[in-house]
């Protein structure tokens, strides 16, 4: 089965929980926009609400190149709790795996994601995010393609 998160064009949701170091999970809800230019260039747009929570919403900006035929891409991300972020990821058969640092941190924070794909338009979402050597939260969601 061929991969249409990321190397497609497309609107997604997910849906699921995150999890803060010492704090009872919390329900997560997000969109996520997709886009490519002729050149090679991808850019993901990313929203996370949290739903009955005082909680504030997080916002990713991904842009990326990924060549034609190639498995390994590079970004450069956005992110409202992170900041500026650098980042690898891999294609595997039936994954997407994600990589990135934040740029000048003195927490040394990084963050790590696997995009498992159950079929054609849905996948489960696993991540994290570290400071240091400890774990500070974690996210658990599916991710939906959204019809045209």
């Amino acid at each position: 089965m061929d991969h249409n998160f990321l190397l497609e064009s497309g609107r997604w949701t997910l849906q699921g929980n995150w999890l803060d170091r010492d704090a009872l999970p919390t329900a997560v809800k997000g969109k996520i926009l997709v886009a490519w230019s002729r050149d090679d260039w991808f850019t993901m747009v990313t929203k996370l609400i949290f739903p009955g929570s005082n909680r504030d919403e997080i916002s990713l900006q991904y842009r990326g190149r990924l060549n034609a035929g190639e498995r390994q891409y590079t970004f450069v991300l956005q992110h409202s709790l992170l900041g500026r972020v650098e980042g690898e990821g891999w294609i595997a058969p039936e994954s997407i795996v994600q990589r990135y640092w934040v740029l000048g941190d003195r927490q040394r924070r990084t963050g790590f994601e696997t995009l498992h794909q159950f079929g054609l338009n849905k996948y489960c979402l696993s991540s994290s995010i570290m400071a240091g050597h400890y774990l500070t939260s974690t996210m658990e969601a599916i991710v939906e393609r959204q019809p045209e």
